[in-house]
């Protein structure tokens, strides 16, 4: 007999998911708009993109710490992790508008950034995944029970 979806504990897999490859990525990708808005004469959106890249990549380990920290307790609960994760993504959001704002229209830099970060990390982390799973060999590694998260 299966479990209903709303009724399963929340587990989350081992992903690839690093950080220093991230910052080297986003740096190269940085340097490119700089030199491109540089030639264009707008260098202050190609920094403010950079900015954008950066706040993402924060976003990004506070994630990886509050799994760990939700997940090392006892009787992890989703609503924890949900609230978690509305909370930073609020904070994140209004640091880039609020310099999006008071800088504009170069500030609109920091969401391009923000915006190009999230899809190169979905990226990263799911090409890896997706790799092993055309290759037939699935990944049956799991955090395991520390890694399940209750509704309650």
């Amino acid at each position: 007999m299966t479990t209903p979806a709303q009724d399963a504990p929340l587990v989350f897999p081992s992903v690839a998911f690093r950080p220093v490859l991230l910052l080297v990525i986003s740096a190269g990708v940085t340097a490119v708009a700089l030199l491109l808005t540089g030639l264009n004469g707008q260098l202050k959106i190609g920094a403010f993109f950079g900015l954008g890249m950066l706040l993402g990549l924060l976003n990004a380990l506070l994630v990886r710490r509050s799994v760990a920290n939700i997940t090392a307790k006892d009787h992890p609960m989703k609503s924890t992790m949900a609230l978690n994760s509305a909370s930073r993504l609020a904070v994140i959001t209004v640091i880039a508008l609020v310099i999006a704002f008071i800088f504009r229209p170069s500030g609109l830099g920091v969401m391009f950034g923000l915006a190009l970060f999230q899809v190169l990390l979905v990226a990263m982390t799911a090409l890896p995944v997706w790799k092993k799973l055309r290759s037939g060999q699935p990944e049956a590694e799991a955090v395991g029970t520390e890694g399940r998260i209750s509704d309650e």
